[in-house]
């Protein structure tokens, strides 16, 4: 399942707002890096990230999962995998 567009545009804003960032969620390109050069995420940014999602969305994201590189790895990846495991 792809996301669509109002589901990355709510997952960016929770990253706006989860993170206090000083941009508008619509100035994070979807295939924009969350990580590094990117967003420039850091890896107690992604854990604020992951708590939020799953209180959002019922979606659980562990530090251990061998896919977070793949899930965090943009916003659009991020959204896809909300968008496939979400139970809220």
């Amino acid at each position: 399942m792809t996301a669509n567009k109002e589901l990355l545009h709510e997952v960016a804003s929770l990253l706006v707002e989860a993170l206090n960032l000083d941009i508008k969620p619509e100035a994070i390109a979807p295939d924009a890096p969350l990580y590094g050069d990117g967003l420039g995420l850091d890896s107690i940014d992604m854990l604020e990230v992951s708590l939020v999602v799953s209180q959002r969305y019922g979606v659980q994201l562990r530090s251990d999962d061998e896919n977070n590189d793949k899930i965090f790895a943009s916003l659009a990846s991020l959204a896809d995998h909300i968008a496939t495991h979400r139970t809220s």
